[in-house]
């Protein structure tokens, strides 16, 4: 019984004939993504955002009472709450700031969810609160400035890794890599209002490793490619090893993917922003290991003799008396 391909073993695709193009699209991605972060901005949870989160669904109702939530909240003297829809059409998450009093004192901000949550039961007796949490403004800015560290550290420490491992070269294209799939993650979140939380911070992270993963496949058969084939022109060698690779890449993302599409349409409204974050970054990390870390390799002034030993003087000399020695 023959096993089943989804790629076949002899591939020769020619991924660097769009090399220059495919680099301009993922520039301009990176450079949409971080205007829409700096202009729009994220739409934080309550561990990034502080204050106190309640989400509610208004069973039998088609539609939350969005407009009427607001004012209740403006009654009740909570400014600028943040309500917005996070599954069906009659789910809504509520988020208001704590007041200053009370910071650190869980009594004040349980008091503070149980006033909300009563007004909305006057008008709407059948709603369900699914959830309450509180989150103060101190500790959710400890929380960004960690998560911010976390990302930084991790991204720093694979760029160091992989120099020692290979070469410089190598490691500023496995960065550059990472920093494109972290980019368009991002760009993501803010361009779709999606809950930023600290299960993204995760899902982010996890991306990081597959994309890292993912790299060091193609640029170790590179490097192997690059000792057997000395005079091969870089470009085709290139292709020839991420043609060697592909087989590997696309039934790791593949079978990655068949277990998380699944969660992401019919899994909780929870887990639904760290799963749309990992199926992204397993597109764009598979992408990314072919169109952005390989390509660049040329770009960085790696040739096909770069893992060529250079013979010194001394080697040379000894050499040659061996030669001369060995001959009759």
């Amino acid at each position: 019984m023959r096993l089943l391909k989804l790629v076949p073993e002899n591939t020769n695709i020619r991924f660097l004939r769009w090399r220059v193009p495919f680099y301009a699209i993922s520039i301009v991605l990176i450079c949409a993504s971080w205007a829409l972060i700096l202009t729009k901005g994220f739409n934080y949870g309550v561990d990034f955002a502080g204050g106190q989160e309640i989400q509610a669904t208004f069973v039998g109702e088609a539609q939350a009472p969005t407009a009427q939530l607001r004012e209740q909240l403006d009654k009740l003297g909570f400014t600028d709450p943040v309500i917005q829809g996070y599954g069906a059409d009659n789910q809504v998450s509520i988020r208001v700031r704590l007041p200053a009093s009370a910071e650190g004192n869980p009594g004040a901000a349980d008091a503070i969810a149980k006033r909300i949550t009563d007004t909305i039961r006057q008008e709407h007796p059948q709603v369900r609160i699914d959830g309450v949490s509180a989150v103060s403004g101190k500790v959710s800015g400890e929380f960004r400035t960690m998560a911010i560290y976390s990302l930084l550290a991790a991204m720093l420490a694979i760029s160091i890794y992989i120099w020692v491992r290979f070469e410089w070269q190598f490691g500023v294209g496995a960065l550059f890599a990472l920093f494109h799939d972290v980019s368009l993650t991002l760009g993501m979140f803010s361009l779709f209002g999606m809950q930023f939380d600290l299960q993204i911070v995760a899902a982010i992270l996890a991306i990081v490793g597959y994309s890292l993963n993912d790299t060091i496949v193609v640029y170790d058969r590179i490097r192997e490619d690059l000792k057997k084939y000395r005079r091969m022109p870089l470009p085709e060698l290139l292709d020839m090893s991420v043609n060697e690779t592909l087989a590997r890449t696309v039934m790791t993302s593949a079978t990655l993917l068949v277990a998380l599409i699944p969660l992401l349409f019919f899994g909780p409204e929870s887990l639904f922003g760290l799963t749309a974050a990992i199926v992204l970054g397993i597109f764009v990390g598979t992408y990314s290991s072919i169109y952005m870390a390989a390509p660049i390799l040329i770009w960085l002034g790696v040739r096909s003799d770069s893992f060529v030993k250079t013979e010194s003087e001394m080697d040379r000399q000894e050499r040659l008396a061996r030669e001369r020695s060995a001959k009759p």
